[in-house]
């Protein structure tokens, strides 16, 4: 019987995989999806490979597929996995290459009527003052002694040397830095690699959008935010480069070596892990935690320039403000209570997003009586939206929401039999004006490549796992 053919219904937007010891499934499978996303779901290998995270050692409750789940390395992008912090294990391959992929959200004191005479304007100087593209060097010059700093001390090193206002940092995930990160892990390659790239956006599905409000669904929460209909805002959406995807590839190698050692055995080579409390674990989490504090320097890096180019075109009296910024490629330690006993477990969270509800100390204390600001992006001819963490996270799924809408087709298929000007004509007709790097960062992200964002974030509202705020539409869009 196939995995499609074992799920079981647990309500509209819940569906349930059951423990299969044949499979090596040490847990079930649950599945945050409504019957015509999950009939999307069930075209790729996503379902099959959160069974296979089911089979990881030391698992803590279920292996979680958000509805924007699609195929990944290992584990499904939109993935999450907990496991237990003394017995359990670490994968590369559920926090993913890209490290500490997030994004974060920017308002202007700007109106869209403000910002439309003059988009193109503003998009080609953000395309100036922005590097993106595969290598992509910023310019943001450091020497290897300070990037052992950045390491360490991620946004708070780049506000602190100039590169943002003393606020910015309080408004990010974890504020902005990781404790514990040790740039002794972090190979000279890794960080070859990343030097130069602080503050660019790099290429693939990484993106910045000019957008406005185009609908607020909560009052209260959008006023915590600081949001109005009609307001423009900025989303950043970028990781941590090539320094990231070098730490995980270097600790995919180390780790498949290793676990004969530790008498693991998997269903698929891609998870490769290894016990949380090894050696080996350890220095991954340390390295992993030094790249997820790069990434957080670069998106603060971005948001300097960006702020600049504002200025340029609208004047010295622009101001930017950051919202919030949440990571979506990550491995945390947290706590939870599970069956009754509070236990301290590592959350993998693979394209899937923090959402803290109200009231849990670790929310700004700005947004602490409305739950954790959460950014999901749509694609760049639909929508994003902006939501609040809510209870039902912290009881079902860690605390975690989803991260996007979900890629529908491989970016080869994304790009079969398109044509580069109709898709733009197609984009500039919405109101829609685009800057790439490359013909390619345009034909691989086309909408059609996507689910229905409206569609996925009503399974997360429906679900308790975070509520809607505001709906933005994108007017300005810069790619890789």
């Amino acid at each position: 019987m196939s995995l499609v053919e074992q799920l079981e219904r647990i309500d509209d937007y819940r569906w349930r995989i059951p423990r299969d010891e044949r499979r090596g499934m040490r847990t079930d499978v649950r599945v945050y999806a409504s019957k015509s996303i999950l009939e999307k779901i069930a075209k790729d290998a996503s379902l099959e490979q959160a069974a296979n995270v089911a089979t990881l050692p030391g698992i803590v409750g279920s292996s979680l597929a958000m509805p924007d789940i699609h195929q990944g390395y290992g584990f499904p992008i939109g993935g999450v996995c907990a496991t237990d912090m003394s017995s359990g294990v670490v994968s590369p391959g559920g926090v993913g290459f890209d490290i500490n992929c997030g994004v974060r959200l920017v308002r202007a004191n700007l109106a869209v009527g403000d910002v439309r005479p003059k988009l193109r304007e503003l998009v080609n100087q953000i395309f100036r003052d922005v590097p993106c593209g595969t290598g992509g060097s910023g310019f943001v010059k450091i020497n290897p002694k300070e990037l052992d700093h950045v390491l360490v001390e991620g946004a708070r090193w780049m506000v602190r040397h100039g590169y943002g206002e003393p606020r910015d940092a309080e408004y990010a995930e974890a504020g902005g830095a990781l404790d514990d990160a040790d740039p002794g892990h972090v190979s000279d390659r890794a960080k070859e690699r990343g030097r130069p790239q602080i503050g660019t956006l790099g290429s693939g599905n990484h993106f910045l959008e000019v957008q406005y409000v185009d609908q607020i669904a909560d009052e209260e929460a959008a006023q915590a935010m600081g949001l109005a209909k009609d307001q423009v805002v900025v989303l950043i959406h970028s990781g941590s480069r090539g320094l990231g995807h070098q730490v995980c590839t270097d600790f995919l190698r180390e780790m498949g070596a290793a676990m004969k050692k530790y008498g693991i055995e998997i269903p698929d080579r891609q998870l490769a892990c290894v016990p949380t409390q090894s050696k080996e674990g350890q220095a991954y989490l340390a390295a992993m935690r030094g790249a997820a504090n790069f990434a957080w320097a670069n998106r603060q890096g971005i948001t300097h320039f960006l702020r600049g180019a504002f200025k340029r075109i609208f004047g010295d009296s622009t101001q930017l403000d950051l919202i919030y910024d949440v990571c979506h490629n990550i491995a945390k330690h947290e706590r939870y209570e599970i069956e009754g006993k509070k236990r301290d477990v590592l959350v993998h969270r693979k394209g899937a997003t923090r959402a803290f509800p109200p009231g849990h100390p670790e929310v700004n204390p700005v947004y602490r009586h409305v739950g954790q600001p959460v950014f999901i992006p749509g694609s760049m001819g639909t929508a994003s939206w902006v939501l609040a963490g809510q209870e039902g996270s912290m009881r079902e799924t860690f605390g975690t929401t989803c991260h996007g809408a979900g890629r529908l087709l491989s970016r080869a298929a994304a790009k079969k039999g398109r044509d580069l000007q109709s898709v733009l004509k197609s984009l500039e007709d919405a109101g829609i004006y685009i800057r790439s790097e490359t013909k390619k960062g345009i034909l691989e992200e086309i909408p059609e490549a996507y689910k229905d964002v409206d569609e996925v974030i009503e399974v997360v509202h429906n679900a308790g796992l975070a509520k809607k705020v505001a709906r933005l539409r994108p007017m300005g869009v810069i790619k890789g």
